[in-house]
């Protein structure tokens, strides 16, 4: 599941920072990654994680009766001692750092969600499972630099949820196999786009043109979010840089792919990725 981290649109836990930094932001970033597992029913077969958290074997297509264990699991971290090893793992991290259980239980909320809701009607419905889905793992990474502040915390929800906007652009061929549509169905309707049309092999321009205004939403709140990068020093400045570099750099590969993404989530080099780190870094703001 860890593995999954080198295919991020920017660096999870970068080589420069202190070994303890990165463990620590592999912890979080294991969280995540299992909360989504549950969600999208991607875990191993055999039922392994369901056993861990004293559920049988009936729990077996049940998601939301595995994210209610797990969820039950993650007050332990913070309460008692959790049986998950992934959340033992985590549980010093969050007593160091003296971390706060809402963003945890926003993700497990968020994949809630998706079993639940597999359309937004709005780009403000979109933004609110944004909130719960992406955010949190921006706010858990100010309270693991010890650098959380309202104005921080703003920024840092313009980032993340732009980050997430990128990647359902990228996904959506993969989300629509899941029955999910992350493209408002009020843009869609405004761009005459059909879900048919998200079936195809290509994007036709309507498609194209839905994809194009979705993408600029994203580099707006990027440039939104971006102040936070200039607002911190060191080394956790060249982090978040890289987070910002990340979603700028995806987007000119979308954009390089002509805002067709049908095909294949189309991905920024690594040279094309420095570039922007070097860009956001010599930004005012």
């Amino acid at each position: 599941m860890l593995d999954q981290a080198a295919t991020e649109n920017f660096p999870v836990a970068p080589f420069f920072l202190p070994r303890a930094w990165r463990a620590d932001l592999m912890a979080v970033y294991g969280y995540a990654r299992l909360v989504d597992d549950i969600g999208d029913g991607d875990l191993a077969p055999g039922g392994a994680d369901a056993r861990l958290l004293g559920l049988g074997p009936h729990w077996e297509g049940d998601r939301l009766g595995l994210l209610k264990a797990f969820e039950d699991d993650t007050h332990r971290v913070f309460d008692s001692t959790p049986r998950h090893p992934l959340l033992k793992n985590l549980q010093p991290t969050v007593r160091r750092h003296a971390m706060s259980r809402a963003p945890f239980l926003g993700l497990i909320e968020a994949n809630r969600q998706d079993q639940i809701v597999r359309r937004y009607e709005t780009y403000d419905d979109l933004l609110g499972y944004c909130e719960l889905s992406a955010n949190p793992v921006g706010r858990m990474v100010l309270e693991l630099a010890g650098v959380t502040s309202p104005e921080r915390v703003r920024h840092s929800d313009a980032i993340c949820t732009a980050l997430q906007i990128v990647e359902h652009l990228q996904d959506i061929t993969e989300d629509f196999t899941r029955d999910r549509i992350y493209l408002p169905s009020e843009d869609m309707k405004r761009f005459g786009v059909s879900e048919r049309d998200l079936s195809m092999p290509t994007a036709d321009d309507p498609v194209r043109a839905l994809i194009a205004f979705e993408a600029e939403r994203a580099a707006r709140l990027l440039d939104e979010g971006a102040p936070l990068v200039g607002s911190v020093s060191g080394r956790l400045r060249l982090l978040l840089a890289g987070f910002v570099a990340g979603g700028r750099a995806a987007l000119k590969a979308i954009a390089a792919a002509e805002y067709d993404t049908l095909p294949g989530p189309p991905k920024p080099t690594k040279p094309l990725l420095l570039r922007e780190v070097g860009a956001t870094l010599r930004r005012k703001g």
